[in-house]
């Protein structure tokens, strides 16, 4: 599995497998049914505790992106086409966020924004 833990981006380790593990499937390279590796298994590639990596394979079942078998292991969830668009929307919504903190900065208005907004959708 390929996943890149940063010691230092100060995000905790979990929330970095999470993420990484959240956005595979989301974009469908983890599909349906696919088995994750072993929590064990997991820690020991990474280099890392199993608490850990227990700790993001919860975090992402609680969030219904995996489900959890006793004795036979962690399993992608069947897509949830809402949770799904909610979860992109929330990304949208962080990534524009970020582009009016950095528009602020440089002095653009809302009208150069929304212009230069339109002029990527064209080109697209």
């Amino acid at each position: 599995m390929n996943i890149i833990i940063s010691n230092s981006s100060g995000k905790p380790i979990y929330d970095q497998i999470r993420d990484q593990l959240k956005s595979k499937v989301i974009s469908g390279e983890l599909k349906e049914g696919d088995a994750l590796p072993s929590m064990r298994t997991l820690a020991k590639e990474l280099r890392i505790s199993v608490i850990t990596t227990k700790r993001a394979y919860e975090e992402l079942e609680r969030e219904g992106f995996i489900i959890s078998i006793t004795g036979k292991g962690s399993f992608v969830a069947g897509k949830n086409t809402d949770f799904i668009r909610e979860e992109h929307l929330r990304q949208i919504e962080e990534h524009l966020q970020k582009a009016i903190e950095l528009s602020a900065g440089c002095g653009l208005t809302q009208e150069d924004l929304i212009q230069m907004l339109s002029l990527l959708y064209e080109e697209k």
